[in-house]
């Protein structure tokens, strides 16, 4: 789509995307009864089956021939039906918190029962970012309404500490704070604005954060309940890329016959598009579905850009986990001490100097501290504090556009995630009910799997070049368990995330696995996994090397099955080739995930050019239908 010409933006430099400001975000799906009833049959036969067949597989079909082999692949595949089942609970039923009407005054939603006007901070932390397009957010950020009086103080938190972002900021008539050093990256800027500042509430952007006016109108309301500690909004990217149908390809190259030509076609065989966001970065299926449906067990986790922050939860944390560390720092010191009067004047002093040394943090110094924050205000005993994920979009940001950015952020999703789960498990930590703890448990999870995906990637070609099958037999009995699992699991999966087509994601997961490898094996080796600003504009190197390990899969994959092939024509056998037809289509199936991947390495951003040649065609579209 073309952008609108919009006055709010007068004197603003124009960026790529420029083009897409008259995007809107869809509509939160909708709920409904007997689709979630239907779904919940469908997983509880998905569970049933797998388990039968889980069962079967480690009492029946084991190949004493090649029993490491077979047990290996036997673990693989219970590993991931236990992601399964902590998948399907995560998705289970869909819960929203009612929203409350818009709070008036700062009584209505802070217990101190003050009658004054409520105030908002808006925090926008930038680093390396340009400083023209993150006036963008600013100005966004001065356009949020409200229906009554309200003050809002947008301050743009500068780690870069730049004399052309302070002239923004200035030019903006925003407040600007910078640091001398930025100590504890994203966390150390938001806690440096914290000291700074005094508004009940946090608003927390990125630099390319762009609130809708609607923002706090329509989050507000969910802080008349005193236990809601923040909300999340979905994030939704304007900018990916949407793709041009054949029909336009075939117009732009072969004139107004290409054009009714590939109407023609499309009419056949369905919409056919070239260039569509090759990383699948649409987060629907994360915030409408996953994180959604997190609010029934209050265990929906704050992600950052487009959340809302009441002051006194995060500061009641902070000094909560001051003093948790304090107490444990101490205590280590003088575990091996008797109790006296020696000791007591002893544990004193270590307090005051432990008070003075240890840094309060209001944000954990962590590449993930939006997950490090929400952890602790969940995990507190004394308190109930509550998450609420708000279905609407009220917030649109830029995505990773090239092979390195869109990496680079997952990396970090994944390293800091892990990170948590190896140093300060929540699992572990009191305060958590049985189904927070199970909704971590299913992120952790899904981090560990390339461990087993790893399993499944190298056993077809394993076995197409060896003759080695990790069954006994590809029998009537092995696809009669097989079978009926994986079409159930399929129906229900469908189902259960109805208006989400994921198919694509779901291959390129599978194909991230040596990204994924490379943050395990960065957080077992101790390395401190490091915050990195993801670019925000678009790159058209080439990227195939970062891709060597998929290439690697799908090569590997052709020859074991040459291979397979060869040794079937020169002896034929029943039972070989039973094997190599399973084996032979689920190596195609991984093969087909990894090129997901490298075709997404290829992929090339339209350049403006290309946006202005796309904007002509769906004009002269327009006249030919």
């Amino acid at each position: 789509m073309t952008g609108k010409t919009d006055n709010s933006y007068a004197g603003c430099k124009p960026f790529y995307f420029s083009a897409f400001e008259d995007r809107v975000p869809d509509a939160p799906l909708k709920t409904c009864v007997v689709r979630e009833f239907v779904w919940q049959i469908l997983a509880m036969a998905t569970i049933g089956l797998g388990a039968w067949y889980i069962y079967w597989r480690w009492t029946a079909s084991l190949n004493i021939d090649a029993m490491v082999f077979s047990v290996l692949v036997a673990t693989a595949e219970t590993l991931s039906f236990i992601g399964l089942l902590l998948y399907f609970n995560n998705l289970w039923s869909v819960n929203d918190v009612p929203r409350q009407s818009t709070p008036k005054r700062r009584s209505d939603v802070v217990g101190d029962g003050a009658e004054r006007v409520l105030s908002v901070d808006v925090f926008i932390p930038t680093f390396t970012e340009d400083p023209e397009m993150t006036r963008y957010s600013i100005r966004d950020a001065k356009r949020l309404s409200y229906p009554y009086d309200i003050e809002i103080n947008v301050y743009v938190l500068d780690d870069g500490n730049r004399a052309e972002m302070r002239a923004v900021a200035e030019q903006e008539g925003v407040n600007y704070i910078a640091r001398k050093s930025n100590v504890g990256f994203k966390a150390g800027n938001l806690r440096n604005a914290l000291e700074q500042t005094s508004g009940d509430f946090l608003v927390i952007l990125d630099s390319d954060t762009r609130p809708f006016p609607t923002l706090l109108e329509n989050t507000l309301g969910y802080f008349r309940d005193p236990e809601v500690a923040w909300v999340q909004t979905p994030q939704w990217f304007y900018d990916i890329p949407q793709g041009r149908k054949l029909d336009q390809v075939m117009s732009q190259s072969f004139g107004r016959v290409g054009g009714i030509c590939g109407k023609l076609v499309q009419r056949i065989v369905g919409p056919i598009k070239w260039g569509e966001d090759p990383f699948v970065s649409d987060p629907k299926l994360f915030y409408d579905v996953i994180l959604r449906r997190r609010n029934r067990a209050n265990a929906s986790f704050c992600c950052g850009a487009g959340s809302v922050h009441r002051r006194e939860a995060v500061m009641e944390a902070a000094l909560k986990s001051y003093s948790i560390h304090i107490s444990n720092t101490v205590n280590g010191y003088l575990k091996d001490h008797e109790q006296g009067n020696v000791r007591t004047e002893l544990e004193d002093c270590l307090r005051r100097h432990f008070s003075i040394k240890t840094e309060f943090t209001p944000y954990k110094f962590h590449v993930s501290e939006d997950i490090y924050t929400s952890m602790i205000l969940q995990s507190d005993p004394d308190r109930t504090w509550k998450s609420v994920l708000h279905p609407n979009v009220e917030t649109k940001m830029l995505s990773p556009l090239d092979m390195k950015s869109w990496a680079m952020q997952r990396f970090k999703y994944a390293g800091g995630t892990l990170d948590i789960m190896a140093h300060d498990n929540p699992l572990f930590r009191k305060g958590m009910s049985v189904g927070q703890k199970l909704m971590y448990a299913m992120t952790f999870w899904s981090y560990l799997s390339p461990l087993w995906v790893l399993v499944f990637i190298a056993a077809p070609i394993v076995s197409m070049a060896t003759g080695l099958t990790p069954v006994s037999a590809y029998s009537a009995a092995f696809f009669m368990h097989l079978l009926p699992f994986l079409l159930v699991h399929e129906l229900a999966t469908v189902v259960g995330t109805w208006g989400v087509d994921n198919s694509k994601g779901r291959k390129l997961n599978i194909a991230f696995f040596s990204f994924n490898l490379q943050a395990l094996w960065s957080v077992f080796r101790g390395r401190e996994i490091k915050f990195e600003v993801t670019p925000k504009q678009r790159n058209t190197e080439n990227y195939i090397y970062m891709v060597w390990p998929q290439i690697a899969v799908v090569v590997l994959t052709v020859l074991a099955f040459l291979i397979a092939c060869v040794r079937q024509y020169i002896d034929p056998n029943p039972s070989q080739l039973a094997s190599l037809m399973v084996n032979g289509f689920w190596g195609f199936t991984n093969a087909c995930a990894m090129s997901v991947l490298i075709f997404a390495a290829l992929w090339k951003p339209e350049t403006v050019d290309d946006l202005s040649i796309d904007v002509k065609n769906r004009r002269n579209f327009a006249r030919i239908s």
